[in-house]
Parts: C-alpha cells; structure tokens; sequence
C-alpha cells in the first residue's frame, strides 16, 4: 500500500519526535531508583514507604499499555499519543512539585498511563508513517532509543540529582514535552480512524486491565517480601486472579465480533516467537541492571554517577548498532540475527558469572557487558520490525502493546525471580560461613538475621556499620558477606543466561523469515 508516507518530507522528524516521547516514557521506569536515597531524607520516611514511588509506575504502566494501544488503533494513533504525551508532561511537573509522598504516588500512576500511550503506540506510528526498507530503518533506530533508555537511568538520573536535585528528574520532562508535543503536531501524520464504527470493548479492557494488575502486584508482593513463600495467600491469592482474569479474558474476546484483542494473534508461530523474544530480553536483560546497578554501587563503591558511566558500555551499543539493523535485516533473516544475537548475551552473562569474586571492579566486568550491550542494541530493533511484519494496519497498535506488555512482564518477572535466587544463594552462604568468624554464637545469630533481614542490596551497610567495626571478627564478617554476594550475584548472570538461551531457541524455531499479513506460517 503506497499511500505516499515515504515522500512525506518530514518522516524522519516525525521520527524523531516519537523517538523522543519513547525515551522518556521508558526512562521514567528506572531514572527514580538513584533519587530514592536523597528521597527518603526530604520526604523523612523510609525506603520501604518509597517502594510505591517505583512500583505506582511499574504497575500502571503494564495495565496501560493494551489499553491505549487499542484506543490508538481505534480512534487515531497520533490523538492518543499526543494525548498521552501531553497527560505525561503535566504529571511529571505535579511530581516536582509534590508536597507529600502520596501525590507523588499518585502523579506516578498518572504519569505511567501517558507514557504507555506514548511507548505502545510510537512503534505502531512508525510503522504506518514509513514504508517499505525505510520502515525497518526507522524502526531499527526506534528500537535503539529503547535499548539506550532502558539503560540509562542511572546516568541521567545520577547526574540531576546530583547537581539539581530529585526534581529535577521530573522537571527535565516537561521541556522536553513541549517540544515533542509541538513536533507532534507538525510533523507526525495522522493514522484513519479503524474502529470508529466500533463499539468499545469495555470488558475486554476491565478483563485485560484487572488481569495484569492482579499478576503484577502479586508479583511485587513477593518482591517486597522475599521470605515469604509462594503459597502466602497475599502472594499466590493475587498471582492465581491473575492467571484466571487473562484467561476469562482471552474466553471472552474469542466470542465477540468486535474484541478488544484479537486473539488470532496467538495462533501465529511468528507472533509467538516475538513475544517470548520480549519476555526473555526483558527478564534476562533489563531486569539483569538493576542487579548490575547494585553490584557495582553498593559493593565496587561507584557513585550513582560513575555508575551510569560505565553502563554506558551496554547501552552505547543501541545508538551504534541500531541504524545497522535495518540494513542487517534486510539481507539475512531476522529469526536468525535474533537468534545468534541472544546467544552472544549470554556468553556475556557467562563472562560476568565468571569474573565476579571480592576483588571485582570495572576491569573485570567490561568485557562481558560489551557482549550483553551487543544483545540489546541488535535484538530490540530488529524485535519491532519482526513484529510488526505480516500485522494488518488496522491491528499494529495493538501488536506493539502486546510487545511491550510481555517486555515489561519480563523485567518484572526477572527482578523477582532473580532476586529469589540471589536470595537463596546468599543466605546458604551465610548460614554455613558466620560461625567460622570467630564471633559469640548469640552474636552470630544476630548478625546473621540482620543481614538475612536487610537483604543481599543491603548487606553491606551492617558488614560495614561503625559498631561493627569496632570488632576484632569485623574483617571476617566483611569477607563472608562478600562472598556470599558473589554467590548469588554469579547464579543471577547464570540464569540470565539460561534466560536468553531459551529465547533464542524460541526466535529460531517459531518466528519465520517472510511473514504474510494472511498467516504469519511461511518458512
């Protein structure tokens, strides 16, 4: 269909402008983590209390993105965008400028349905306002600005909060806002109005809205208390709503002629392939920073700062490798650029299992995060132009929300899941190694709780707090705290590894190299 979209003189600046509400969307994911210490002084609470300032946004913005990309394929993708961009900017000052913890929470529920319109509909508009090779090129750098913003919040937020202050992390949005608000408006061309003749499919958004937010906050549930077991009635009583909402969901939506989602989408192997693709580079990757973030500030000793520096060898590859992509995936097939491209993700998950031990810094680490940047920066372009490839026009919002649902399932899936790991291994650790210190067993009963407590993040805090210090076993208690980090800091990157491996065989056994828009079943 050449409805002349590539003769559009200002495609690339439409690109840009999306590009842009794309950043700030996903970076507003994780640039909060680095302002939480200077948070808990101004607000005087505690960081458990400050969990929600994370998890509003988290939360909100998984159950968002169906929804918007729905009204966006119904109503306009360039309206709902716009609307949700102009929502975002006005909720990020109100977060500036919040007087107390709870309109902070609140302008972040808010602030995350904006930028769910923004991230799920971006993809669907470059689709439509870009044809042909052009498309997979725009894409391709799209792509790129969600591996680099995925990785970036340390950085950026390390810095504003360092020279500005925490609002300044919500601040920052709003000129950019304006800006991409008015190139917008100038640049971006309009998609019809598919469903305008349609009904609303108001139980397909409940089903699929209380569906997701039942699954996700049990999973955070078990995330904030990680001793907890599975079976807990407030962890396994939200996750079982969960699976039961999404699978009423999908019952419902085969029945009605007018559904919310088609549910035919998940009858094409390719489609498949490109949602676990998502979930295993959101799980592997993505949820894999901020266990990185971690290690290297709470342990190494980097600043937040310094931090986001050296993340910048994961994240330069999507600035470097995304435009290449394009070229890349339209010589070879992507099923299989995909395919190899998680393999090498998890050699470098392998190299940092491998170098992580008491004396680990920078120098030791590099190497196999070049190899996980060099993952981010091929999959994730190359990811929406293979789900995008055989999806009618009137359904591409859609297929970009599903992408971005099981994305961010996926990092949340991986923080928990990881983080029970690192649990597990850390408090084996422990448990056989405090009572060789030399400490008095009662003594070493409470130390030990007190880590277990504090978790393997926090640790280091109590191996390192002045009263202990003044001990003669201080030394030896810091030496198997550490020890204990690294062991389950090292089953973390082993099973990001599995994670990624199991992707890439998804990638080459269900996604196909040439997709009709009929079936997406040709080899």
């Amino acid at each position: 269909m050449d409805n002349g979209t590539n003769k559009h003189p200002h495609r690339w600046l439409a690109l840009t402008a999306m590009s842009l509400g794309t950043f700030m969307g996903l970076l507003d994911v994780t640039v909060v983590n680095v302002a939480l210490p200077t948070m808990v002084r101004q607000f005087n609470t505690t960081f458990t209390s400050l969990q929600w300032v994370l998890n509003a946004y988290t939360l909100v913005y998984a159950v968002s993105l169906m929804i918007m990309s729905k009204l966006g394929d119904m109503y306009g993708r360039k309206k709902i965008f716009l609307g949700s961009l102009i929502l975002f900017v006005v909720a990020s000052a109100v977060n500036g400028m919040a007087p107390s913890l709870l309109v902070l929470d609140i302008g972040r529920g808010v602030q995350a349905i904006g930028g769910a319109g923004m991230n799920s509909l971006a993809m669907a508009l470059v689709a439509s306002n870009f044809e042909g090779r052009q498309r997979g090129t725009a894409l391709g750098i799209l792509g790129s600005v969600i591996g680099i913003s995925s990785a970036s919040g340390p950085l950026i937020g390390g810095y504003l909060v360092e020279h500005f202050g925490w609002p300044s992390i919500f601040y920052v949005n709003v000129p950019v806002g304006i800006i991409t608000v008015i190139m917008t408006i100038i640049f971006v061309q309009e998609t019809p109005s598919y469903g305008k003749n349609e009904r609303v499919d108001l139980w397909g958004m409940v089903l699929s809205a209380a569906g997701l937010f039942s699954l996700i906050y049990g999973l955070i549930t078990k995330e904030s208390h990680p001793h907890w077991s599975w079976l807990e009635l407030q962890v396994s009583g939200w996750l079982v709503a969960g699976l039961v909402l999404l699978v009423i969901f999908v019952v419902v939506e085969s029945r009605l002629e007018q559904p919310m989602m088609n549910v035919a989408f998940f009858k094409k192997p390719h489609f498949i392939g490109t949602v676990v693709v998502a979930f295993a580079l959101g799980a592997g990757i993505y949820s894999f920073n901020t266990f990185l973030t971690a290690l290297m500030q709470n342990y190494i000793g980097y600043s937040a700062f310094d931090t986001g520096v050296r993340q910048l060898t994961i994240s330069i590859w999507s600035l470097i490798l995304g435009p290449l992509t394009g070229i890349l995936g339209a010589k070879f097939p992507k099923k299989r650029l995909i395919g190899f491209s998680l393999l090498v993700g998890a050699m470098g998950f392998l190299v940092i299992a491998n170098a992580v031990g008491p004396q680990v810094s920078f120098a030791n680490l590099w190497p196999g995060m070049i190899l996980i940047g060099i993952t981010n920066g091929m999959v994730n372009p190359l990811l929406n132009t293979a789900g995008m490839e055989g999806v009618a026009p009137q359904e591409m919002g859609m297929a970009s929300g599903l992408l971005n649902v099981f994305r961010q399932l996926g990092t949340t899936v991986g923080v928990v899941g990881f983080g029970l790991v690192q649990d597990t291994r850390y408090e084996q650790y422990l448990s056989a190694h405090l009572g060789s210190t030399g400490m008095p067993a009662k003594m070493a009963d409470g130390i030990h709780s007190a880590l277990v407590t504090a978790g393997p993040f926090s640790g280091h805090s109590i191996a390192w707090s002045a009263q202990l210090a003044k001990t003669s076993f201080a030394h030896a208690v810091r030496q198997v705290v550490i020890r204990a980090y690294d062991r389950g800091m090292s089953a973390v990157a082993l099973c990001a590894a599995v994670v990624v491996v199991i992707g890439s065989v998804a990638a080459l056994a269900l996604m196909r190299n040439q997709v009709s828009a009929d079936a997406q079943t040709d080899n």
